[in-house]
């Protein structure tokens, strides 16, 4: 059986063989479909899909497969290991030519991921990580934030998570910050260019998977909105929110939002 070290360089192959097909559709118009509330999915995203399929399952046959772009098939409850990605994470940007969009792959064993990749190719920035192994960025060791607290944080999210109403003990007064993949957000958090990341809608295993573990192997604490542990391979493929920070600033986050009101 193959181990996470093994199973990062597959990964790593498939991300830069997507990121070359990605990269013929990019700034050229591609078709454009509406998925009504999952929003627009591209030729792009199908071809790099496909492309994804025939060769992770060409080279594990027995691994599950959990993707945006495929029907969910329930055999892969019973598998020990799964792929779990999102062909292109930040569709939205893609269309509109910029470079923030994502190929984000992961591998999952009993729940646990224990490899992943974030990889950007418009920009050249191949984010890893394995369960066992450092969070690196073309190859070169990174490191989360290590903020104590809420002062001074800089934080990715959207403004509607700034509501006083989604904080009991009171709006965190913080820097805010936005980039369209979710993906793409966790990596930063990895790489400590940002403090920490907020979602508090529903997210989908596919767009938090590989992203977790590298922002986790960074150093940061990656938890759902409530503080618990994320698991993967579930039958409803979803995460109900995340947080993903410097983990004092993530204690900090976590006690505004649990504060009683």
């Amino acid at each position: 059986m193959p181990g996470p070290d093994e199973d990062l360089a597959l990964l790593i192959g498939a991300a830069q063989e997507a990121g070359r097909i990605a990269l013929r559709f990019w700034k050229r118009n591609p078709r454009v479909w509406d998925k009504g509330e999952e929003g627009p999915v591209t030729e792009a995203d199908h071809a790099v899909n496909e492309a994804l399929l025939r060769r992770l399952r060409a080279a594990r046959p027995d691994y599950g497969w959990l993707s945006e772009e495929t029907p969910d098939d329930p055999a892969r409850l019973e598998t020990e290991h799964q792929f779990i990605l999102d062909p292109i994470d930040g569709t939205r940007a893609f269309i509109a030519g910029e470079d923030s969009f994502s190929h984000a792959i992961a591998v999952a064993r009993q729940g646990v991921v224990t490899a992943g990749v974030v990889y950007l190719p418009a920009l050249g920035r191949m984010f890893a990580a394995t369960c066992d192994g450092a969070a690196t960025l073309n190859g070169a060791v990174i490191e989360a934030s290590r903020l104590p607290g809420i002062e001074g944080a800089n934080i990715l999210t959207p403004s509607a998570n700034m509501k006083p109403e989604l904080w009991p003990g009171g709006v965190p007064d913080l820097k805010r910050s936005f980039r369209a993949s979710v993906a793409y957000r966790l990596a930063l958090v990895a790489q400590g260019r940002f403090d920490g990341m907020l979602s508090f809608r529903q997210g989908w295993e596919w767009d938090i998977a590989a992203g977790s573990l590298i922002a986790s192997r960074a150093g940061a604490r990656v938890t759902d909105r409530a503080g618990r542990a994320l698991r993967f391979n579930m039958a409803v493929p979803k995460a109900d929110g995340l947080i993903a920070a410097a983990p004092g600033l993530h204690a900090a986050l976590l006690e505004r939002l649990q504060a009683a009101g």
